[in-house]
């Protein structure tokens, strides 16, 4: 299974993700020594700190069709937050440095390791879309939409027999759905709290070393703390996303967002 998601990586690009768009259909005993270790992160912002979205005001109209399973209208056009958040998807899949995570969390260079990997940035993005109110859900479902999407045409990729697959996917379906409440939850805890998160599902209750999970509360702190400096008006509208290193000199330094490239407006 050695240098398979590299393998992955490079046969399956944006330019063959583009295409989805115009066909895409809404779918709905160690617990002192983690405290020790996690102390040092204590001082870098939560979640629940962080100002909370402004509830958007619709008509009676729109909650009825929403609540019949159709997407009122929107801030912007469908085609351009689907357009978006391809490219948020994109960037989870092509902008992380998986090797970093593997070597660092002593993880398998295997499929599993990448949906997890790729989960956790997936969950960072969701949290941030979530607080630009109806479009930024919409754009949410589109996201794990094109997740699955990934997933589904990775493992015909690698040649797993469709019934096999097919279970396998209703198998990490379950586990999405769980990994997500675990992390909301966690987030919004303390770092122990957020670090029993991570415990349990990104390192499948297997993890003895507290440096491993001290490192990724800290990466998903201060990666959420970047996400927040975003505009949200900007990743409606392009959706990309820059992840911050695993290991920086300083984690709780806030870097200005690079100007963003607008889709084509004529769109």
């Amino acid at each position: 299974m050695a240098l398979l998601v590299r393998v992955l990586r490079n046969r399956i690009s944006i330019s063959q993700w583009v295409p989805v768009c115009s066909r895409l259909l809404l779918v709905s005993h160690t617990q002192g020594q983690w405290g020790r270790a996690l102390s040092g992160t204590s001082q870098l912002s939560s979640t629940k700190d962080s100002p909370q979205p402004v509830e958007e005001k619709v008509g009676a109209f729109t909650k009825i069709i929403e609540a019949m399973g159709f997407t009122g209208p929107l801030k912007y056009s469908k085609w351009k937050i689907k357009i978006a958040a391809l490219r948020m998807y994109t960037s989870c899949v092509e902008k992380t440095d998986f090797e970093e995570f593997f070597l660092r969390c002593q993880m398998p260079d295997t499929f599993n390791s990448w949906f997890l990997i790729t989960l956790l940035h997936v969950w960072m993005c969701l949290v941030r879309m979530k607080q630009e109110g109806r479009s930024g859900k919409y754009m949410c479902r589109i996201i794990v939409h094109f997740m699955w999407e990934d997933v589904e045409q990775r493992g015909r990729i690698m040649g797993v027999n469709s019934y096999i697959l097919k279970k396998n996917m209703m198998l990490m379906t379950n586990n999405f759905y769980v990994a997500i409440l675990g992390y909301d939850e966690g987030v919004l805890s303390d770092d122990r709290g957020l670090a029993a998160a991570l415990w349990r599902t990104f390192f499948n209750q297997k993890c003895e070393d507290p440096r491993q999970l001290e490192l990724l509360v800290e990466y998903v702190r201060k990666q959420i703390q970047y996400l927040d400096s975003m505009n949200g008006e900007d990743l409606l509208l392009t959706g990309e996303v820059s992840w911050r290193p695993l290991v920086e000199k300083n984690p709780q330094s806030i870097l200005k967002p690079h100007s963003p490239t607008y889709n084509d407006e004529g769109l």
